[in-house]
């Protein structure tokens, strides 16, 4: 007889077991995570009764091992229910996690809503590292003595300042009083030099501090944000689980678990002990599981296999294909963790999606009805779902679905709750089709309709994973898990192209199973910062084997045999002067080896390879991993001949077809090789499978279930607006457009397109007017539509298959010079003659001549000083690049008086081409499009989509003239509002909203001339800046393209630079009175030599506050989101060292709302440069509102080196000396309402939550939309 075997995954609902008991039988359970009426703590109850012990503490002797997986962390990290934690960081960066890379997550939110810090208190500890410059001009005169010393990494460090022990045991006494026990310590450059924070964590301990997480232990990687994110969550969050270790250990005899072999699984899908499970590493302890269990079961033949996870709150989508897919880097509820997880992408609030009808669109979600109160069907006055849905189409069987519902929590899924708000939003929905004269819907057909957007919106984030990477979607199994993901599987492969669903005999315990089936892991990292090459081998080599044996020892400790433990090994790679590091593993001891899988790996990715540029060693990883998972026969019987397969019941299921008798089983009676065709549903006891019409399940020898699908010609002959196919088209035209951008990052060479992703690609009509443009970047908004619609005017009827222009002139479409327009008209194998689509993309370039370097000089007086000058020049011509031509237009620069032509050339035709490729891949979607739907359809829907958006822009023009006109009711409404450019130039508007046609003209007249400088504005920005407020203005997502427009009328007088916008924002926003102005400025900042030295950055300031909302400290608001540099990565690249970045206090106006404060930036340079500043607000200050005071305005300064403080205006070129600083200053946001007014409770914003999105494809859109 063996002992038990018991893996336990604690999810935010229901708790799943997997077990294999004493006499070797594997059983599996479900209960509740919570029910306190009967017992204290699920995961120890199931054990209880798998050792049928009647009561507790409970018995040890019988237990071989016990594996968990648990929310505790993410919940504590989601609800911010953590530890108290005090923040140690270095002097001058008491704000760096607040400010974090000063992006906002949510482009057109106005009230920039960002989760909170995790941490109480802030120590700035007096202490300062500069890693050492061969090139610094600094004097011990100038900086002080110094104390030079070596790095963990081999590099030089100065330390210009030790630690100030004795102020820094008055700050921590101070915490200390305050109640905060646990502390996270994050210093600059302690991942290559940790002396100062190690010194640091023994005063804290020594003071009584219980936990104390020092950042370079945690995670020793380069960049001080992300770091020290890690660091502090690991503090807020490691005393959380210790709690509940004890709450767990304290069930058993002894309460001890001394002895007792329990492992908790980790982010990265390893299982590690007891004493080693941190906060850092735990947030994906319960979705990891879930990963190694369908990569196990799901992965058969070397077929790639796409996991969906479907559960009531959220929806995981991940890949396996043979190896573990983990990221080093990844943001979840405005936490940026730097460890090794797995890559799990929360793309949907799974079967807890709210469904909603707004402006002629089906919409489910992003909001989800959680938990509480659940779906409508739940019993608890919840909205409409998904579940409700599929409970309306007869797809989920109230008699097997667990009775767990009602205020009691007893009762069964009520079905007539469903279908009183289903009447209700179908009266909505058809009383819109009546008067758009449209054929009414039944309520099924609406219920069938929602699952179909649903399943849509769900498969949009599938194909970004595959192909988006270069991956063929066709060749892929879709896995599927969790209590949801069964109803929706066979639906969602064949939208997406894909021939098998595989869903587990144990999908509904699926993570559990996971657990039992893992591996032991024991990671283990370093810094290296040393470029790979024979003669840094053997250094790097022997670092890999200490970290290969100290992994071998640890887990040898554990219990394990020397013998089982594997170890991979790992190099995190990257090309010298980029940021993209690639994560390599080797199994042999050579540098060339490593050296071949990154460059093969580089070229997958991206379609190139950088010959003759050094390869650096970011990292040095190791991962050991101890065999020992549970065995687990899986075999079953077939079925006996004479015995036919048993349906339960019949019931009544909605399909596409109809209403259709479909037959019930219940997994227990399906033997291996049955089996079913469809439609049919399949009953499981944690899952409901539907097997759709025309589709064939089979049950494997092991009791799995794998669908075949096949795949059912589209209706391409009406082109009357069905509501279901618009959402549908609306999802398909934009997944074109990001599938676009991702072949242009995959293939562009610049940092500016393939790292900071600055760059919008977007799909545009016959008559260039614009249907769908992603991912968003504020700035482009509209104006690529000018610029493709230039072209239709310039070249008519000459435009042919095979060409491809290039423009960027403002008086053309364009937005400033560096951001290049490459244009692709699409042509139908039916039509040669014209047109019927185009595809385009927008990307900026870092250089492209002028007088400066960057391309944006503040000085400049004619366009010809900015750089090369593109109004329509056909880059390619049937079929042919035109390179020659293209470096003489790009060199033509030069030719001008003190310009030179471009200084990035190389660059320069690499991204250009790959923005053609870009725009190839999007024809060839396009046209795919077409030949699945028919050139008809495709542009009747591209119509509505456009009339959609229209629909959306009108409701909200009709909404603010009933709100701005209750008292008089009138239907016409004037708005009014004027500001004023720092040079005293006039920015003047006049709406005039007319509610019963619900159109609006916006009339600029009054507006200054045109400036001497680069500052105004071109048609294509001011149309980019009133769409942006008009998205800003609706409380929901809505397809932005030429639609929004239609109801628009824009008078201007004859006007460019991408800062004006931010002042055009500030003053369509004060009409509409929508909030107080922001920052209004994007505090453009470069600087730069003779010597290729180039940098170029904007930064934040404060948002301005509104009606329920305080502004947003610290942030880039509006037309810009660009990321700023991490100060680590900054201080390694670049002769400056960032003497301070935090937030400018009291700069933000007073009000019943505070407006957001501007942040205080300086930075002290180490050599000779020239500083190019371009500003706005540094003399009209950001207007409050409704009472609000004004915001401060900015200020730039200049500290000379022998102390001379001088203020540099809001525009100007300085030459800066070492030693010198320049002060930056940014302006604070406008406050709203008066001092004295009572507050509204902001908690009462929003009714429902949207579900926390996570993975390395929600991390793509954070790094897109902040670019």
């Amino acid at each position: 007889m063996g002992r038990l075997q018991v893996a336990i995954d604690r999810g935010g609902t229901f708790t799943d077991v997997v077990a294999r008991t004493s006499d070797g039988k594997i059983v599996t359970m479900k209960l509740l995570s919570e029910d306190p009426g009967k017992y204290k703590d699920a995961p120890t109850e199931a054990i209880r009764r798998l050792l049928q012990q009647s009561c507790f503490p409970l018995d040890p002797t019988d237990i071989e091992w016990i594996r968990m997986g648990t929310t505790v962390a993410t919940n504590a990290l989601l609800e911010r229910k953590g530890e108290r934690v005090a923040l140690l960081v270095t002097d001058g960066f008491r704000d760096l996690l607040h400010i974090g890379n000063q992006s906002r997550p949510k482009l057109f939110d106005l009230s920039v809503r960002i989760s909170d810090v995790v941490y109480e208190e802030v120590v700035e500890v007096q202490e300062r590292v500069v890693l050492f410059r061969d090139d610094c001009k600094l004097t011990d005169e100038i900086r002080g003595r110094t104390q030079q010393t070596t790095s963990t990494t081999g590099e030089k460090i100065e330390i210009w300042k030790p630690v100030d022990e004795e102020q820094l045991r008055k700050d921590l006494l101070s915490i200390k009083e305050k109640g905060i026990s646990s502390i996270a310590v994050a210093l600059l450059h302690s991942y290559c030099f940790p002396d100062h924070e190690l010194r640091v964590g023994e005063i804290a301990r020594d003071m009584g501090f219980t936990n104390v997480s020092l950042s370079h232990q945690i995670i020793a990687m380069q960049k001080y944000v992300p770091r020290a994110h890690t660091a502090c969550t690991d503090a807020y969050l490691t005393p959380c689980l210790k709690r509940y270790i004890d709450t767990f250990s304290n069930a058993f005899d002894n309460n001890k678990l001394h002895g007792l072999n329990v492992l908790f699984m980790q982010s990265d899908g390893g299982l590690t002990s007891v004493e080693k499970f941190s906060g850092s590493r735990a947030i994906l302890s319960g979705p990891a599981g879930g990963v190694i269990g369908y990569s196990v079961t799901s992965y058969i033949d070397s077929q790639p296999v796409i996991g969906f996870d479907m559960g009531g709150t959220s929806t995981d989508v991940s890949r396996f294909d043979g190896s573990l897919d983990h990221v080093l880097e990844s943001t979840i509820a405005s936490v940026t963790i730097q460890a090794p997880q797995l890559d799990i992408n929360t793309v949907a609030a799974g079967g807890g999606s709210i469904l909603t009808f707004r402006s002629g669109l089906f919409r489910v979600g992003p909001e989800s009805a959680g938990a509480q109160p659940g779906p409508a069907c739940y019993k608890k006055g919840g909205p409409l779902t998904v579940t409700d849905a599929n409970l309306i189409l007869g797809r989920l069987i109230p008699d097997h679905f667990p009775a767990l519902f009602g205020p009691q929590g007893n009762e069964p899924l009520d079905v007539e709750a469903s279908l009183t708000k289903f009447q209700e939003l179908a009266t909505t929905i058809n009383s819109f089709l009546k008067d758009n004269e449209k054929k009414t819907l039944s309520i099924e057909e609406i219920a069938a309709g929602f699952v179909h957007v649903a399943n849509e919106s769900m498969s949009r984030p599938i194909r970004a994973l595959t192909e988006g990477k270069g991956f063929d979607l066709r060749d892929h199994v879709l896995a599927c898990f969790g209590g949801a993901g069964g109803q929706h599987a066979c639906a969602i492969a064949r939208a997406l192209g894909m021939k098998t669903v595989f869903i587990s005999r144990f999908a509904g315990v699926l993570s559990a199973l996971g657990l039992a089936l893992a591996d032991v892991v024991h990671e283990m990292q370093e810094p290296s910062g040393k470029v790979i090459n024979s003669e840094n081998w053997p250094n790097i080599n022997d670092r890999l084997k200490y970290l290969s044996n100290f992994g071998i020892e640890e887990l040898h400790k554990q219990g394990h045999d020397r013998k089982s433990i594997v170890v991979e090994k790992y190099l995190n790679l990257r090309y010298e002067g980029t940021d993209c590091a690639l994560m390599c593993a080797s199994t042999e001891e050579i540098a060339d080896s490593f050296i071949n899988i990154f460059l093969k790996k580089y070229k997958d990715q991206f379609g190139f390879i950088l010959p003759g540029r050094s390869i650096i060693v970011d990292d040095i990883r190791i991962r050991a991993l101890a065999k020992s998972a549970m065995t687990i026969d899986r075999k079953i019987n077939v079925r006996q001949q004479e015995k036919p397969v048993k349906e339960l019941k019949k019931v009544k299921c909605y399909f596409e077809q109809g209403l259709i008798e479909t037959p019930v089983y219940t997994i227990e009676e399906l033997y291996a090789n049955d089996r079913i065709f469809g439609p049919a549903i399949i009953i499981d006891p944690s899952c409901t499978i539907v097997v759709e019409p025309n589709c064939e399940a089979t049950v494997t020898d092991c009791g799995d279930i794998r669908i075949a699908i096949e795949h059912m010609k589209e209706d391409t002959v009406s082109t009357e607006l069905d509501l279901i196919k618009l959402s549908i088209f609306q999802n398909r035209f934009m997944s074109i457009a990001e599938q676009c951008g991702r072949v242009l990052q995959l293939t562009a060479i610049s940092t500016n397109i393939k790292e900071r992703l600055d760059f919008s690609c977007a799909i545009f009509g016959p008559d260039g007017g614009l249907v769908a443009n992603a991912p968003h970047i504020p700035v482009h908004l509209g104006a690529m539509q000018e610029a493709v619609q230039y072209q239709l005017r310039l070249l008519g009827n000459e435009l042919r298959d095979g060409d491809v222009i290039l423009s960027n002139h403002p008086s053309a479409g364009g937005s400033h010079l560096p951001d290049l327009t490459i244009i692709t008209p699409v042509f139908h194998e039916n039509d040669k003659e014209k047109p019927v689509f185009f595809v385009a993309s927008r990307g900026h370039h870092a250089d492209i001549g002028g007088l400066t370097p960057g391309s944006m000089p503040p000085n400049s007086t004619s366009l010809l000083q900015e750089g090369a000058q593109f109004i329509s020049f056909k880059i390619v011509e049937q079929g042919q690049f035109k390179e020659t031509e293209l470096i003489e237009r790009l060199n033509e620069p030069g030719k001008q008086e003190k310009c030179s032509g471009t200084r990035t050339l190389m660059h320069n035709i690499a991204d250009l081409k790959a923005q053609i490729a870009a725009n190839l891949k999007g024809v060839k979607l396009v046209q795919e499009l077409i030949d699945i739907y028919s050139l008809k359809l495709v542009q009747a829907y591209m119509g509505y989509i456009q009339d959609n958006a229209e629909t959306a822009v009108k409701d909200l023009l009709q909404t603010i003239v009933h709100s701005l006109s209750k008292k008089e009711n009138k239907e016409k409404v004037r708005l009014q509002a004027v500001d004023y450019m720092d040079d005293g130039s006039k920015i003047c508007l006049c709406i005039d909203i007319d509610g019963q046609e619900r159109k609006a003209k916006f009339d600029f007249t009054g507006t200054s001339e045109q400036v001497w400088y680069n500052w105004n504005a071109p048609r294509s920005i001011t149309y980019s800046a009133i769409i942006y407020c008009l998205r800003a203005m609706i409380a929901h997502e809505i397809p932005l393209n030429q639609g929004c427009m239609r109801p628009i009328e824009v008078i201007l007088p004859r006007g460019g630079n991408v800062l004006t916008s931010q002042r055009l924002v500030d003053v369509i926003l004060r009409a509409f009175h929508a909030c107080a102005a922001s920052q209004g400025c994007m505090n453009n900042t470069t600087w730069g030599d003779n010597q290729a030295t180039s940098y170029y950055e904007t930064v934040a300031g404060g948002a301005g506050a509104g009606p329920n909302w305080h502004g947003r400290s610290g942030v880039h608001t509006h037309m810009t989101n660009t990321r700023i540099t991490d100060p680590e990565i900054l201080e390694k690249r670049f002769p400056v060292v960032l003497l301070k970045f935090c937030l400018r206090p009291s700069s933000g106006g007073k009000g019943q709302f505070q407006g957001g404060d501007g942040v205080d930036r300086r930075i002290l340079f180490r050599r000779s440069m020239t500083l190019s500043i371009l500003t706005e607000r540094r003399v009209y200050q950001p207007y409050g509102l409704y009472g609000g005071e004004n915001g401060q305005c900015g200020k730039n300064l200049l500290k000379r080196v022998d102390g001379r403080l001088i203020n540099l205006g809001g525009k100007c070129s300085v030459p800066m000396e070492p030693g010198d600083t320049f002060i930056l200053l940014t302006p604070g946001g406008g406050g709203y309402g008066k001092v004295h007014d009572e507050q509204v409770n902001d908690s009462e914003r929003t009714e429902f939550q949207t579900f926390t999105e996570r993975g390395s494809l929600f991390d793509y859109k954070l790094t897109q939309e902040g670019a």
